[in-house]
């Protein structure tokens, strides 16, 4: 009977050289990112960077998976039913590099496990669910205080919208201005501001299906799988330090389904007079 063949990293990645050079592929497998969710985006999010050689993680989910995830979650499938995302995404991670570093938190991101959730780490992926505004509140508002950069890249319709937080920029808060307004308000401004070009805007074609109240929305794989990428390829940039990142209040979406992509500048963010016409342009589709 054959004998496993054991674990090299070198050998592992070795095709990633030449997009990166063997000395920063040795960096990135000493870099720790932190990722909050392992739903529709944060496990994606997790075995791209994996694959990409990055050797250290923070990972942080209290959910578990069921059947309404199977249209886009990676690790959601018949054999993972009832089984907690952050155990299973763990397993698929250690699958791909047996000796990456992974701190998993079972009971998903809070004020308690903050300080240890962030502790040492080189950059923050997000992968909260898109109605998840306390978690995330605290999360962005952490990684400010701390100069931790940060990534969310939003699944909409079929497209990806990033927006990026580096220290002394922008922050999460004064880009959104989300505030003490209602979960529904909070919802449509975070999806507004987020791509507030609105490619996706003109394809939705159940409106009704859209349940802010209930934080509740159609989704797709293919905007997961283009978030993924999106988001590993900001995250070279900034774990290895080369290449422009353009940070809020700039902002891109690029839809696969329209084929466009668009860079947006929004100075005040949400109080930039085309985010408010968008956001305006958002409550009359939605009927709110």
């Amino acid at each position: 009977m054959n004998e496993r063949p054991l674990f090299d990293y070198a050998s592992a990645f070795e095709r990633n050289i030449g997009w990166v050079t063997e000395a920063e592929q040795a960096m990135l497998s000493r870099k720790r990112v932190a990722i909050a969710g392992m739903g529709g985006v944060g496990g994606l999010h997790l075995l791209t960077l994996v694959r990409l050689g990055v050797g250290r993680f923070r990972i942080a989910d209290p959910d578990r998976f069921e059947l309404a995830n199977f249209n886009r979650q990676t690790g959601a499938s018949m054999s993972t039913l009832g089984c907690p995302k952050v155990e299973v995404l763990a397993a698929m991670a250690r699958d791909v590099n047996p000796d990456c570093e992974l701190d998993v938190f079972r009971e998903g991101v809070c004020p308690e496990n903050l300080e240890r959730f962030f502790a040492d780490v080189d950059l923050y992926v997000d992968g909260l669910d898109a109605f998840a505004f306390a978690a995330r509140d605290a999360v962005f508002a952490y990684c400010a205080r701390w100069r931790i950069p940060a990534i969310t890249v939003a699944p909409l319709g079929m497209s990806a919208a990033l927006l990026t937080f580096l220290p002394g920029g922008m922050t999460f808060e004064e880009y959104f201005q989300l505030g003490d307004r209602s979960e529904r308000e909070k919802a449509l401004r975070f999806l507004v501001g987020v791509a507030p070009s609105l490619l996706h805007r003109r394809y939705l074609v159940d409106p009704a299906r859209v349940d802010l109240s209930q934080g509740r929305g159609p989704s797709t794989s293919v905007a997961c799988q283009l978030c993924a990428g999106v988001a590993g390829g900001e995250a070279v940039k900034i774990l290895l330090g080369r290449g422009q990142v353009w940070a809020a209040p700039h902002g891109m979406q690029f839809d696969g389904y329209r084929n466009r992509y668009v860079h947006t500048w929004r100075p005040g963010g949400n109080r930039h007079p085309l985010n408010r016409l968008a956001i305006a342009l958002a409550k009359r589709q939605l009927g709110i």
